[in-house]
């Protein structure tokens, strides 16, 4: 399987596992999945960190390396893709994390509900 961390699955994933719905961290340590990272969760931890909206690991990509999971970087087609979405859902860095599941054909893990009015295959987190 492959899986999309989305921003808040990732936090949790890396300080309180045991927060996950077992489902989601099953699929997580199964040997066989790829578990993803997009730069976009990297970008959105950072931002909220500087401005002391969250705490986070000092090096977010270390402690996502660290974990063993893959970092997923934003192209042209994500941004276009993500452009095109319908309005469903407000947040930027979630209409990312939607459409580089669907390009990707990727899992999105999530706690958000308003991710299941896409077209996209969520695991709750």
């Amino acid at each position: 399987m492959r899986l999309l961390l989305d921003t808040s699955a990732l936090l949790l994933a890396l300080s309180e596992p045991e927060r996950l719905s077992v489902a989601s961290r099953s699929a997580i340590e199964d040997p066989a999945s790829t578990v993803l990272v997009s730069a976009a969760s990297v970008w959105e931890i950072t931002i909220k960190r500087a401005l002391g909206k969250l705490e986070a690991p000092e090096s977010v990509v270390g402690a996502i390396q660290d974990a063993g999971f893959e970092t997923l970087d934003i192209t042209p087609d994500h941004a276009e893709r993500a452009g095109g979405l319908p309005p469903h859902h407000r947040d930027p860095f979630d209409r990312m994390l939607v459409a580089q599941a669907l390009a990707e054909g990727c899992t999105l893990l999530t706690r958000d509900d308003a991710l299941q009015d896409y077209d996209v295959e969520i695991l709750r987190a």
